[in-house]
């Protein structure tokens, strides 16, 4: 997909969206308790613990729940209501437990850190100190704090949080985010990813993610720069399969990073001339990233257990400078991957966070002047029902048929 198509694409969701009516949720009546595992469960449990914001569209069919409070991430949303299945991974434990001093992994489906977590510019590790786990720890501004809510309505919300962050290189950076999620109704997801079929059910959002350098410095090779990192975070199957198209790679050139936690086991990863397989059971810890001279600006997975075909879609910059976010500053610093996948699995404990996978976007390095800015657009879409009408949008957008990609492990 060219760089000027998909531009024309983003531009009639974001015109479409603006025009759409939305109408209100129509409780069922004799509703029992949701059970766990649907939308209504996380939206009774995310309520108790925060006051959401639920956009919602289409007669209230699909719903995203979005939380200033909790880092303005998109916890879950749904294609079929409260009892609907819930698409995003939430860790329940979080919600009461202390603080951690690290990472506090409450979750989300979609939500924004920025990077880079390793190399000579990481955001992650202070100044001089090793790279390891006593170490690193997420900056609160984008693990614990509360962003504020600029503007909202039934299908739309814009948020904005003002940073104040020191990297690895120990320079300063003042620095703002603001950031719109906006849910899409069927008509223009099913215009952008030729879903036309009433076998479907399907819900899509759009998240334009802006960084603006508020100090008084511009961000040079000297000072190091931060860039956007989204991370999509979802419930795993033993069915579960990442699907990543690329473009097809130089002779000799490698195509992804596969070591970031040691090296993938060759039976959990598939790398063919078009597209990467990533088994995603939550059973097995492991990283990866395509390159961006390989990378496309989709990606996706399939879970054959529960019909779920989830696409996303978000800018690359095959000429940007990525940073390295491994955790060593050996690497040159721009030598970071433009698209990432994560399966969680067991640590050397035996302890595990999830399980859950993650789909990941990065903006190019933000080489940017005082009062500049940088904009990274990431969309998600989820369909279930019939698989041979699921079966077309993977082929559109993925390039693959359900078949292969249930026959690859």
């Amino acid at each position: 997909m060219n760089k000027r198509l998909l531009g024309s694409m983003m531009t009639a969701v974001m015109l479409a969206a603006a025009c759409n009516n939305n109408q209100p949720v129509k409780q069922e009546e004799g509703l029992k308790a949701n059970s766990e595992g649907t939308f209504g469960y996380d939206l009774d449990f995310l309520r108790a613990h925060d006051s959401v914001i639920v956009l919602q569209i289409d007669g209230g069919k699909s719903q995203v729940i979005v939380s200033p409070r909790y880092q303005a991430k998109v916890f879950t949303s749904t294609a079929d209501g409260e009892r609907g299945k819930s698409f995003g991974w939430i860790h329940y434990k979080a919600f009461t437990g202390p603080v951690d001093a690290h990472m506090n992994a409450y979750g989300g489906e979609n939500r924004l850190w920025l990077g880079p977590e390793g190399g000579k510019y990481s955001l992650f590790f202070p100044k001089g100190a090793a790279m390891e786990i006593a170490n690193w720890k997420t900056p609160a501004a984008f693990d614990t704090e509360a962003w504020r809510v600029i503007r909202q309505d039934s299908t739309s919300v814009s948020m904005q949080k003002d940073m104040q962050l020191v990297n690895y290189a120990g320079a300063p950076l003042s620095l703002s985010v603001m950031r719109d999620v906006t849910i899409l109704n069927r008509s223009v997801i099913d215009g952008m990813l030729s879903s036309h079929d009433p076998a479907l059910k399907v819900v899509g959002y759009r998240t334009n993610n802006t960084l603006t350098n508020t100090g008084a410095r511009g961000w040079t090779e000297e000072t190091g720069m931060p860039c956007i990192w989204m991370l999509d975070m979802f419930n795993p199957s033993p069915a579960t399969v990442i699907v990543i198209p690329h473009k097809k790679g130089g002779k000799g050139e490698k195509i992804a990073t596969t070591d970031y936690f040691g090296e993938i086991p060759s039976d959990r990863i598939k790398i063919t001339d078009s597209t990467l397989y990533f088994k995603a059971d939550g059973k097995s810890r492991g990283k990866l990233g395509i390159h961006p001279a390989s990378a496309l600006p989709r990606a996706g997975s399939y879970d054959a257990q529960n019909k779920v075909l989830t696409v996303t879609i978000f800018d690359v910059d095959s000429t940007g400078k990525y940073l390295n976010q491994e955790w060593k500053t050996t690497k040159p610093a721009f030598s970071g991957d433009a698209v990432n996948a994560y399966n969680d699995g067991a640590l050397a404990d035996g302890s595990q966070m999830g399980p859950f996978y993650e789909i990941e976007s990065v903006s190019p390095a933000a080489f940017l002047k005082p009062g500049e800015s940088l904009h990274h657009q990431h969309m998600v879409f989820h369909f279930t029902g019939d698989e041979a009408a699921l079966d077309k949008v993977s082929r559109a957008w993925l390039g693959v048929s359900l078949e292969e990609i249930k026959k690859v492990f």
